[in-house]
């Protein structure tokens, strides 16, 4: 079967929190932003990997999500248990200090893991964990 990742789903309550972490402090492409009824969607992804994305998109917008999903959903973004993604760089260590110096939390500084990888750990402002480890050389 022939199959390619397209696109990831992340959350995000603040639109322009999250472009301004996504677009400037990870150095991503925006690719598209759109507003439909009040709402906003934002399509993220890195410079030469035109056929990834990341959809950072409101999770009022979720089909079928009962009042008491939502405020569930919220509750879990708000400690930042939610949702998270997994990035890798070729230097660890200069993404993180790039992304330091935008202010973002850090979970997690570079550390050597026992299995064998080496990454850090971010909260994008809607509480996603954004952890990044070195990729292989």
């Amino acid at each position: 079967m022939d199959i390619t990742i397209h696109s990831a789903m992340l959350p995000q309550d603040d639109p322009d929190a999250a472009l301004a972490f996504y677009r400037d402090a990870l150095g991503f492409e925006v690719r598209a932003d759109v507003g439909y009824k009040g709402m906003h969607w934002i399509t993220v992804g890195p410079a030469g990997q035109p056929d990834t994305s990341i959809v950072l998109y409101p999770p009022e917008a979720t089909p079928g999500v009962t009042d008491d999903e939502r405020r569930a959903i919220a509750e879990m973004m708000a400690k930042g248990t939610f949702a998270s993604i997994n990035l890798a760089t070729p230097d660890v260590d200069a993404f993180f200090d790039r992304v330091q110096a935008h202010d973002a939390e850090v979970v997690q500084e570079p550390t050597n893991q026992p299995y064998g990888v080496r990454d850090c750990a971010f909260r994008d402002p809607s509480g996603n964990l954004v952890r990044v480890q070195q990729a292989a050389r």
